[in-house]
């Protein structure tokens, strides 16, 4: 994949998180940030395209022509349908973006409705009817004004595990895969809130994200963003290929964020949700940093956790209870 196919790549992914006309101030405000972060290499730059994008500079089907490989072209389709369906069900416009995007790059009707068939099936997993980590009796101690007992040092396992497990899907060339760790921290969320007692539905679960800075659309991106510009896609005999050994650029992104989610979460519940949007954003940056350096520690684990992941059972991940 040359600088030209990265940077079309990129601006449809742009386009594709945009496509909706829905995108609150926040999550516009994310992707900004997101963008202005990546370092740029070669002729990329990450700060001009989200510029070209949000001027409407460049259009879908020029863009488009930038991308001469199938496998690219593919490739360049399957990351704006994650992109589209991160935040839930495409609406009107993505569909039509979407429908826009297939005809430019040249791409069969059927296996452009097979990927989104696949994608739609992670982002929409069902939420998990288990109750988590450890309570004693919550509904009865929640009614009468006390909090739940709740085993934290289960859910402190729960929350590694969850960071391991997306580190290592961060690790993998495949769209679901990356596509994979949304649902999964919208899980780890709503495990945690469960128990403390609350059931949590999915609109609340994003809208406490996005106000941690961390918009699903706006993570999807990063995610690509960082692959792309790292290096971890490249062609080989005509082929589109990745592998562990490159990845190194994401798995701080992934393991930290799904950390620091997950603890501070387990803080804003436990504490019987007072903590302010203020507040909040103050505890997950220090969270955050802590996940970074614990990422080191467990470099290794996540590594080997990618090894036995398989490949073609990544949307049954979404799915785990």
């Amino acid at each position: 994949m040359n600088d030209a196919e990265q940077k079309a790549v990129l601006t449809i992914c742009l386009m594709a998180a945009f496509a909706d006309g829905a995108k609150d101030e926040r999550e516009r405000e994310q992707i900004k940030r997101i963008t202005g972060s990546l370092a740029p290499g070669a002729e990329i730059d990450p700060p001009e395209i989200y510029q070209d994008v949000l001027l409407k500079r460049r259009t879908l089907e020029d863009t488009a022509a930038e991308i001469k490989g199938r496998e690219i072209r593919q490739f360049a389709y399957e990351m704006a349908v994650c992109v589209c369906a991160a935040d839930g069900a495409q609406n009107e416009d993505e569909t039509a973006f979407l429908a826009r995007l297939g005809a430019a790059l040249d791409l069969g009707a059927e296996s452009a409705r097979a990927f989104e068939a696949a994608a739609a099936e992670v982002a929409d997993a069902p939420l998990p009817d288990g109750t988590g980590p450890a309570m004693s009796s919550p509904r009865a101690d929640t009614a009468a004004g006390a909090p739940p007992a709740v085993d934290t040092t289960a859910l402190d396992k729960m929350i590694l595990n969850a960071s391991i497990l997306n580190g290592a899907l961060e690790l993998l060339p495949q769209s679901l895969a990356s596509m994979a760790i949304l649902p999964l921290q919208i899980k780890l969320v709503y495990g945690i809130g469960k128990a403390y007692g609350y059931e949590l539905d999915r609109g609340h679960i994003k809208d406490f994200a996005a106000t941690l800075g961390v918009g699903l659309t706006g993570q999807f991106v990063e995610q690509i963003g960082r692959k792309l510009i790292g290096g971890l896609f490249r062609q080989v005999g005509g082929g589109l290929l990745g592998g562990l050994g490159r990845t190194a650029v994401g798995l701080a992104f992934s393991f930290a964020t799904t950390y620091a989610l997950g603890q501070v979460a387990r803080q804003y519940y436990a504490g019987g949700r007072t903590l302010n949007a203020s507040q909040l954003k103050e505890v997950f940056a220090s969270l955050l940093e802590r996940g970074k350096s614990l990422q080191t520690r467990y470099a290794g684990e996540v590594r080997d956790k990618a090894r036995t992941i398989d490949v073609n059972r990544i949307a049954g991940l979404a799915r785990l209870p």
